[in-house]
């Protein structure tokens, strides 16, 4: 049975062997009355089962912390070890025969060591607590940090096994030691006590556990080397890898069969898989939602400019306010190379760069007017001046620029499972292309771009005086208008791109044709192999059928290929019936459409229009993604339901930064984070619930802004941190005092958060690894997926505290109050 009966452990105990007398019922509804009818039901079925009698052998040779020897029963023989033998005479005795109690208790032995791994498990996870008394969920909220772009691929499979060892260590001392886990390279063991070891020492082994069942010839010592230690809980484990001496391997022959025929019985360690599925799932939901502006920069002649940027549905009011009148993009004004070297300096000393912008537009013309925190430090009037004009504008934005590495290890990210994806998920893992390579390759850094301007900025600036500002001082900061911005390519966010031609934009009358029925269109957009139609009228129409196409605007202009009634296959339609996705469907050996475009697109690229989300490589596309997202340092919060309430236990991101060091920092529970500066706050919780039921996928994000005051040496987490929201401190000098107030006690804080709904994930991307974690442990599989379906919200953390206090110090500085 799946039902745990652990909770009602004395209840078995006491009415094992009973079963079978005529005052059982009686005897155990009285002693069961409280106990709700159905698992009352249930507990009397697994009663009777432990009862039946049973026909297995119990074989313990390897899987207990003692000598098996034979025990024969009932012309049975079985392989028991002492304590073994007293639990199996003791339930014989107490249910008369041989019964799957007898089999189960003898399987369950203290000394067992997968019980003994189990409890040490238990031990480990399990947070230690200051303060046993204090109620943990008044003070802490603690939450798991998943890394991004971090899904460690094992070469093997490794098979959960506790197997007693007797280990030589480089002193040649024997220690007993027992398995974690058994891969054919390598091992995980523990030690009771600890050892002085190092990571490089070699040690040797004797699988004692396995050479009472199997013959390993006279060498039976295996030489393995330390690749890691960790000690938790006064237990050593020692992660090793297995040094295989000589051509011939039979040891390792011999690993790779037990495994295979045993990982069932054992089950696979699935914690690399389990850890990677729920980062990336957690990575799908927070990438294409994110609301800073990632972009790829490139270097030429000693001279940096952008090359790619990133887009998603929330930072497209960055995108679109960096693009001139003519649409082309304008980031090189905000990212140009004097800022760049600037932003260097910056980052070394884990600062970033604060950009105040205007546009002046003139005669249908778009000037933009931009200055950095660090060109406006030197001069105090020349920083008020600036800022004061600008904050007049309508068009008044304040950016942030920080500067992230780049790794190029991280620009392929393999599944946990590389090599065992179905056929028809294998584009999930395919290589990127020498040539696309050598393009993320040419990438020197990224700068991540975000609008930090809000409601409270734009109030506490609007407080400068603007009228004795010198127009000739704010001319200096214009930019002039160049052609810089088309290398610029925008590339969406997006998991379930699978694009494999450029796209263009075109408009042009389509007719639609099936079966004698045709219907008016238009096409959208066209490529070599696909194109997409909007109808004027809903059409009854399904995915998979086959319509035929003619373009009558298009047949005028060529007489060489004949456009009508192209077959073209449905891939996609629209629940109105207006909108179709169109693939090439070749009935013989060419395509009349597939030619006509090829040879379109080949006299005209320089003349159409590009579809931005597609021109792009897919492959392309993805490396650019696993660099930003093990780069990013923007957390985000996930909200999952729960029932009819609301959770936040899981943070996301490609680095840990000074804030979620912080988080850590105030945690008491090992490997989480404490939320409670963030979710303290009643006011914040409240908001929360309406928000998330009335937020539509499609809305902007809704916009927070929170001060954090945290003191040192402060015991209590509710006396050491101080939370307010923006709305509390209602005039400029009581932000003034809220933020002198922190940095005189210990830090300060500004958090902007902005919260968004999230889309569906993309089961395709998860399935690979839900699936194989579901072949060995469906209940964890089905817990898992029940997460990832769950997360209905998306919280982004911006630190924006720099800001703030350049702010705070600025409006000091002109006597503003």
């Amino acid at each position: 049975m799946d039902k745990d009966f652990s909770q009602y452990q004395k209840i078995i105990d006491k009415f094992r062997g009973v079963v079978g007398r005529p005052d059982f019922d009686t005897q155990f509804n009285s002693a069961t009355t409280r106990i709700p009818k159905s698992d009352r039901f249930l507990l009397k079925m697994e009663l009777k089962r432990l009862a039946s009698p049973c026909a297995r052998l119990i074989d313990l040779r390897g899987n207990v912390d003692g000598e098996c020897k034979p025990f024969e029963h009932n012309d049975r023989v079985h392989y028991l070890d002492d304590v073994a033998v007293s639990v199996f005479r003791e339930n014989i005795d107490a249910y008369g025969s041989y019964t799957f109690g007898v089999y189960e208790a003898c399987q369950n032995t203290k000394n067992n060591f997968r019980v003994i791994y189990q409890q040490e498990k238990e031990q480990l996870t399990q947070a230690p607590d200051k303060d046993p008394a204090a109620s943990i969920d008044k003070v802490h909220y603690p939450a798991k940090f998943h890394k991004f772009g971090q899904y460690f691929d094992r070469s093997e499979e490794r098979m959960n096994f506790a197997v007693a060892l007797k280990v030589t260590l480089a002193d040649k001392s024997n220690v007993d030691a027992t398995s974690i886990d058994l891969s054919v390279s390598g091992c995980k063991i523990r030690f009771n006590e600890t050892q002085r070891l190092a990571v490089g020492d070699k040690v040797k082994i004797s699988f004692t556990g396995l050479t009472q069942e199997f013959n390993f010839g006279d060498d039976n010592l295996f030489t393995y080397q330390i690749r890691n230690l960790l000690l938790e809980d006064k237990i050593q484990i020692v992660g090793l890898e297995r040094i295989v001496d000589g051509e011939i391997d039979g040891f390792g022959q011999f690993l790779k069969g037990y495994i295979q025929g045993n990982k069932r019985r054992y089950k696979v360690n699935l914690d690399n898989t389990i850890s990677a599925l729920y980062a990336r799932s957690f990575e799908q939901f927070s990438l294409p939602k994110t609301f800073e502006l990632p972009i790829f920069m490139s270097c030429k002649d000693g001279k940096f400019f952008p090359r790619y940027a990133h887009t998603t549905d929330n930072n497209q009011d960055t995108c679109q306010y960096w693009k001139d009148e003519a649409r082309c993009s304008t980031l090189h004004d905000l990212v140009n190379n004097e800022r760049m070297s600037r932003m260097i300096t910056a980052a070394k000393l884990g600062r970033s760069l604060i950009v105040y912008s205007f546009i002046h537009k003139s005669q249908g013309k778009h000037y933009f007017y931009t200055a950095d925190d660090k060109q406006l430090a030197e001069d105090k009037n020349l920083r008020a001046q600036f800022i004061a004009f600008a904050a007049q504008k309508d068009s008044f934005r304040v950016t942030e620029l920080t500067l992230l590495p780049i790794d190029k290890n991280k620009i392929e990210v393999p599944f946990t499972i590389a090599g065992q994806l179905p056929s028809n998920l294998a584009y999930l893992d395919l290589p990127i292309p020498e040539e696309e390579l050598a393009k993320i390759n040419d990438l020197k850094s990224v700068v991540v771009a975000t609008n930090i301007t809000n409601k409270y900025i734009d109030a506490e600036y609007a407080l400068l005086d603007a009228a004795n500002v010198s127009g000739a001082s704010i001319k200096a900061f214009g930019h002039k208008r160049t052609l810089t911005g088309k290398e610029l390519i925008y590339i969406g966010i997006n998991y379930k791109n699978q694009r494999a031609e450029p796209r263009f934009i075109y408009k042009t009358p389509a007719k639609v044709e099936v079966e004698g029925v045709v219907w008016q269109g238009k096409s959208v957009d066209f490529s070599v192999s696909g194109l997409q139609v909007v109808l004027q009228k809903s059409a009854v129409l399904r995915k998979g059928e086959i319509v035929y196409i003619t373009f009558p605007k298009l047949q005028q202009i060529t007489s060489q290929f004949e456009l009508k009634a192209l077959p073209y296959e449905i891939m996609r339609i629209n629940k109105e019936k207006t909108v179709l996705n169109l693939r090439v469907h070749v009935q013989q050996h060419q395509h009349i459409g597939r030619t006509f475009f090829k040879a379109l697109i080949d006299k005209n690229r320089g003349k159409l229009t590009p579809d931005e989300y597609s021109m792009m490589s897919p492959l392309l596309a993805k490396g650019l993604r696993n660099i930003y997202a093990a780069a990013t340092n923007t957390p985000s919060l996930f909200v999952q339901t729960s029932g009819t309430r609301y959770k936040i236990e899981s943070i996301g991101a490609g680095r840990a930064s000074k804030f979620i060091d912080e988080l850590n920092s105030l945690s008491e529970r090992v490997h989480y984070h404490n939320l409670y500066p963030l979710l303290c706050h009643e006011e914040l919780m409240k908001q929360l619930k309406p928000a998330l039921k009335t937020l539509q996928l499609e809305d902007k994000p809704l916009t927070q802004v929170i001060f954090i005051a945290i003191k040192d040496d402060v015991e209590s987490i509710e006396k050491s941190v101080t939370v307010k929201i923006a709305s509390e401190l209602r005039s400029h000098k009581a932000k003034q005092m809220f933020i002198s107030n922190a940095l005189k006690k210990g830090r300060f804080y500004c958090i902007m958060t902005k919260l968004s709904r999230t889309k569906e994930p993309d089961i395709d991307y998860l399935s690979p690894e839900l699936s194989y974690i579901s072949s060995y442990a469906i209940h964890r599989g089905k817990q898992i997926e029940q997460d990832i379906w769950s997360t209905v919200g998306l919280v982004q953390l911006f630190d924006v505290t720099q800001e703030t206090i350049l702010r705070c110090q600025l409006l000091k500085d002109v006597h503003v109050m």
